[in-house]
């Protein structure tokens, strides 16, 4: 795989978004070729949270597509999580963002740097504190689209806050939720996303079905769409990892859920 730096108009133009707010650095930018899909590139950034903190996030585009899918990691991870589902993705024609929230450590080679300036700054990490971390990233990816609403995804913690945060935005135009639970002393999840009016994809583990059966059974199930595998299944997004057991079931009703309306 070979790499080469991107052209100075697209740094330009990734740069200026957001010229009447903090400036969106570029901290690394690479072109990907791959002989099965034009124009594949990746570039490495830093937007910023709320209360000004760095935020680094992966811009994967293919095919000139602006991004349109945002996708965030469970607890103890990155965004490296996302390493090879985004490529999927991109092979599927989606272009995607994905991002460290300040709660998280490292997968797949890849260290949250946003939690490591978090911590650098004295600021908690906990899981309601990466809300704002979400929201600043819907907030780019929407101004870097043209306004066009995007699909939230989440795995197991972030799953929870896709829920909570995805139904109350206009930017976001359906939410895929990857082991979502009942994670936060201070929220009750079930009824606080009962009102969700827009398509919802849920899934998780085999074992953790029953469990995801009953956080979801306020919604109104016009909008929700439960996938349970017929395999033991993982948490999380690892679900659509190719090392999972059953991905390519996963995979199905993801992408079934993604091309639906």
């Amino acid at each position: 795989m070979r790499y080469f730096i991107l052209s100075i108009s697209l740094l330009f133009v990734s740069c200026n978004i957001f010229s009447e707010k903090k400036e969106v650095k570029i901290i690394e930018s690479k072109v990907i070729e791959k002989p099965i899909v034009p124009n594949i590139y990746v570039v490495k950034t830093i937007i910023y949270s709320k209360d000004s903190l760095p935020i680094t996030i992966d811009i994967y585009e293919v095919d000139n597509k602006k991004p349109t899918v945002l996708l965030c990691h469970q607890a103890g991870f990155s965004r490296g999580e996302y390493k090879d589902t985004a490529l999927k993705l991109m092979e599927l024609g989606y272009s995607c963002i994905s991002i460290d929230q300040r709660s998280g450590r490292e997968a797949n080679g890849v260290l949250n740097e946003t939690s490591l300036a978090a911590k650098e700054r004295g600021l908690p990490t906990d899981y309601l504190d990466a809300k704002q971390d979400i929201e600043a990233a819907i907030d780019y990816m929407y101004e870097l689209n043209g306004h066009q609403p995007i699909v939230l995804v989440g795995s197991s913690y972030s799953a929870t806050l896709a829920l909570l945060i995805g139904n109350n935005l206009e930017k976001v135009k359906k939410i895929a939720a990857f082991s979502p639970g009942e994670y936060y002393k201070t929220i009750d999840v079930k009824n606080s996303i009962q009102n969700i009016s827009k398509p919802a994809f849920v899934t998780s583990s085999k074992k953790e079905s029953l469990a995801l059966k009953e956080l979801i059974s306020l919604v109104d199930t016009n909008f929700i769409t439960h996938f349970i595998p017929t395999v033991e299944g993982i948490h999380g997004s690892r679900a659509l990892w190719s090392s999972t057991n059953g991905n390519e079931d996963y995979w199905e009703a993801f992408i079934n859920f993604m091309t639906a309306g």
